[in-house]
């Protein structure tokens, strides 16, 4: 059901009954690693290229969350994936390997929210079980296509963020098949927002507005405030859009500070590792809620969180032709109800 201006209620309430998450080793090197499932030694992962690396993570993620659900491709309805490379190769290869129906999505770095708010409003229909969201990126075949190859030594801007190497998937399901009490209520889909940043080295300012709008929609929507949230988590703003973001909330008088939680600054340490503003891509918020956010809600040390995706819509031609960077962000409202 409509709610507002661009919010569902979920009144199905489907349950994120199981999660999965795989990450690279300079993930492993950061402060969440004891978190993630699987890990890889090195971004070949045994393979020959940067990008059947990504593919096979995907894989061996989906596999993992399989057999943490006790359950078999064959109990799936649908796959929603999605990855940064042309084509959504990454998902199409990885998924290939699985007697499965497939979607493919690109929402940039909003990508794994897209893929939630997509099987809430599938199990709306009451045409689906089990759904699986997921997505991926991996640093050097992100990097390869969106900026320069490795091999070039390029030094970064100060407001740049490296592509995480990771793949995160949940498992959405229908309540009468399994509850742990962790449901998606609300989902609001984002708007484009674009303020004219054309610069690919800051991405967090090109997402900030996007995510400050869906979150504006969204509390105005539901009648909440930001005080109803344990957490407000986005996906990938770094450092540099995350402050944007506390700036513009406080320009409405609002102080989104101390509930606000961005995975792109959470899932490295600034101060021992080289990643400038942090972390971004696909496998960012995948990863981390998959991992760590999903941990806290079967704990109940979070109750109630909005889950809020931020993407990119750029890609190498277009900014190599001078236009900006459209934003985007998509919120997912995910509480306990035991």
């Amino acid at each position: 059901m409509k709610v507002g201006n661009q919010t569902f209620k979920i009144e199905s309430k489907p349950c994120i009954f199981a999660t999965s998450s795989i990450v690279g080793p300079k993930e492993m090197q950061g402060p969440y690693a004891n978190f993630f499932d699987l890990h890889v030694k090195d971004v070949f992962f045994d393979e020959k290229t940067f990008e059947k690396a990504e593919s096979k993570m995907l894989e061996s993620c989906i596999n993992n969350l399989f057999v943490k659900a006790g359950i078999t491709e064959h109990d799936i309805d649908v796959i929603f994936s999605g990855d940064l490379l042309n084509q959504c190769i990454s998902s199409g290869f990885a998924i290939r390997s699985f007697d499965t129906p497939f979607l493919g999505l690109y929402g940039a770095c909003s990508t794994f929210c897209e893929g939630l708010l997509l099987s809430s409003l599938l199990h709306e229909t009451n045409c689906v079980s089990q759904v699986v969201a997921s997505a991926s990126s991996h640093f050097c075949s992100a990097e390869r296509q969106f900026r320069l190859p490795l091999e070039h030594g390029n030094q970064k801007s100060t407001t740049a963020q490296a592509t995480v190497t990771a793949s995160g998937a949940a498992l959405v399901t229908k309540r009468s098949i399994a509850d742990n009490g962790i449901h998606i209520t609300y989902v609001t889909p984002g708007k484009i927002i674009d303020l004219g940043v054309k610069d690919a080295a800051n991405m967090g300012a090109a997402m900030a507005p996007a995510a400050f709008s869906t979150i504006s929609n969204h509390l105005t929507d539901t009648g909440r405030d930001i005080d109803y949230y344990d957490a407000i988590i986005t996906g990938d703003l770094g450092t540099h859009g995350s402050d944007m973001l506390v700036e513009l909330f406080k320009k409405e008088g609002i102080d989104i500070s101390k509930k606000h939680k961005d995975c792109g600054v959470l899932i490295y340490d600034e101060k021992k590792q080289d990643v400038n503003c942090g972390g971004s891509g696909c496998g960012c918020i995948a990863s981390m809620f998959s991992s760590y956010f999903f941990n806290e809600l079967k704990a109940k040390n979070l109750n109630k969180i909005l889950l809020v995706a931020t993407g990119a819509l750029m890609s190498p031609l277009s900014s190599s032709q001078g236009e900006s960077i459209p934003g985007i962000a998509h919120a997912i409202a995910i509480e306990n109800e035991v």
